[in-house]
């Protein structure tokens, strides 16, 4: 497997301020990511999914999604981590060989969550995949997501309790990282980093505090999710619908990026 790393990719976790990840969908979306500065690609399930033709929500084919990560893994030269949601599976061994087919596909990260589900179900899904990894000898950083906020799985006030004892069991299991998607208040966020080893990554995400106060509350990784690709999927409604029911064609080419050098991007 050609660099960069597993070792690697843990190392951008431990730097002074937090990971920032500008989710990627395509190997295209990716290598501009990348030349723009990021040092980590991480996928985006939604936007993967939609670029495909298909809903997000566990909906994916793995063998299409696989085949979409090694595109990205070919053009890029910084670690990849890839969301795949829940596992597309419910049966832990199934999962386990679907990561190890992204792994053998370049990727070194994976994101994996509970959802709706039941924790020790998630529990099972880690440990399968943490087996899988030492077989094939990657070192792989498991980031679990967990929709306790994005989900209001419990009532508000019991919430960070609730990600910190999910959060134990997952790091139990084997897991490096706990995503808590829709976390955005300071304090909570703060108690939720103190309650727990796991290295605390939130999302981009209305109310969440300065990117520079971050870092101080103990979060050390940052990920924009969909965010891209939904602010893409509305500028291109707009420019389509000027150009289709307004016969404006002057406003695609006013803020277009030259040809050349997206060209010069591959």
């Amino acid at each position: 497997m050609k660099t960069p790393s597993a070792s690697l990719f843990r190392e951008l976790h431990l730097q002074d301020s937090p990971l920032k990840l500008p989710n990627a969908w395509d190997a295209g979306s990716a290598r501009q990511i990348e030349r723009l500065g990021a040092t980590a690609i991480a996928t985006t399930s939604a936007g993967v999914a939609w670029s495909l033709g298909y809903r997000d929500g566990n909906q994916l084919p793995v063998e299409e999604y696989v085949a979409r990560a090694a595109s990205i893994f070919r053009i890029i030269s910084v670690p990849l981590s890839a969301d795949i949601e829940g596992g597309y599976s419910e049966v832990p061994a199934t999962v386990a060989l679907s990561v190890s087919r992204f792994i053998d596909a370049g990727v070194v990260g994976i994101n994996i969550e509970d959802g709706a589900g039941l924790p020790h179900v998630l529990c099972r899904k880690i440990e399968a995949i943490r087996a899988a990894s030492v077989r094939l000898g990657v070192d792989l950083y498991i980031n679990v997501r967990t929709d306790v906020y994005a989900r209001n799985l419990v009532p508000a006030a019991g919430k960070p309790s609730e990600v910190i004892t999910r959060a134990q069991a997952y790091r139990k299991a084997g897991a490096d990282g706990i995503f808590v998607l829709g976390l955005a208040d300071a304090a909570e966020m703060r108690a939720i980093a103190d309650g727990t080893d796991l290295l605390l990554n939130v999302a981009v995400w209305p109310g969440l505090p300065p990117l520079s106060e971050l870092a101080d509350l103990g979060v050390r990784r940052l990920s924009a999710g969909s965010w891209l690709p939904q602010s893409l999927w509305a500028q291109n409604a707009r420019l389509v619908s000027g150009f289709l029911q307004e016969d404006n064609a002057q406003a695609m080419i006013a803020d277009a990026a030259p040809y050349s050098a997206i060209n010069a991007l591959f």
